[in-house]
């Protein structure tokens, strides 16, 4: 797609969408923290917010303030080493978007194209929950992409996080792993371990979908706090179990991009 720097076939950056089947399980959370646990560990990262109805990078980010334009490319926020674009830098942020798949389509296609993003090692897609038309269209985009899947450790949300990586699957795009977030909490008190979600769903999700269980994150209500305060926790607290399993998946990230390797999804 002409002026779209991502899709050029020389292209450096490595562009993972992060989707999950539904909503609810920590999908940005862990966009977010695992974007800046990249840009922490001296890689140039940017976030694209690309869940247009249910935007919530910029508030997670503490990315306050409108997008600035200069010459004919967009700006793009920075918070925490990251450069972030999202629709909630354009429009009232108490008003809903009500648009259907043409605008959503332009949408995205001016972010990769119009946003003034540079040289980056990394960029990081926040995709709405399932497989709609911001899927599809940022996947017809970004033929090169990799999909991370968050999942919780409960069986209805892998089986719905499994029809959404096969789904994707039809685009071309490739998956590096799954995230199983939420998957124990661990007593303060007592140290005692308490699987509130069930187990095992990240790894029959990782075998189903032919790849691996990249981490599971624990539960850390300083996650979603965070997320309100937009400190992400690798911030506020990098030794906190959490954060220690997503700079861990960001070390292993930033090794599957310097060994190029992508595995492609089965149909099933």
């Amino acid at each position: 797609m002409a002026g779209n720097p991502f899709a050029r076939a020389d292209s450096d950056t490595k562009v993972i969408a992060v989707a999950s089947g539904k909503g609810g399980v920590g999908k940005s959370s862990v966009t977010t923290n695992l974007a800046v646990a990249l840009a922490r560990g001296g890689h140039r990262v940017g976030i694209l917010d690309a869940d247009i109805w249910g935007y919530s990078i910029p508030l997670m980010m503490g990315a306050r303030g409108q997008a600035e334009v200069a010459g004919n490319q967009v700006l793009p926020l920075q918070a925490h080493g990251c450069k972030v674009i999202s629709i909630g830098f354009f429009l009232n942020t108490e008003r809903p978007v009500i648009w259907r798949g043409p605008m959503l389509h332009k949408a995205l296609e001016q972010f990769l194209s119009d946003v003034q993003w540079g040289e980056l090692d990394f960029l990081l897609c926040d995709l709405p929950p399932g497989t709609g038309d911001i899927t599809i269209s940022l996947a017809q985009m970004l033929p090169g992409a990799d999909m991370l899947v968050v999942t919780t450790p409960q069986a209805a949300a892998q089986r719905v996080a499994l029809r959404a990586g096969q789904a994707t699957a039809q685009t071309g795009m490739r998956v590096a792993g799954v995230i199983e977030n939420m998957s124990v909490f661990v007593a303060p008190d007592t140290g005692h371990e308490y699987r509130i979600f069930g187990e095992g769903g990240g790894q029959l999700l990782a075998s189903e979908l032919d790849t691996r269980l990249l981490g599971s994150v624990p539960i850390d209500p300083r996650l979603l706090e965070g997320g309100d305060t937009g400190v992400p926790l690798v911030v506020a607290d990098p030794d906190a179990p959490a954060s220690r399993v997503i700079t861990d998946i960001a070390g292993q990230l930033a090794t599957m991009k310097q060994s190029l390797v992508g595995r492609s999804l089965p149909l099933q």
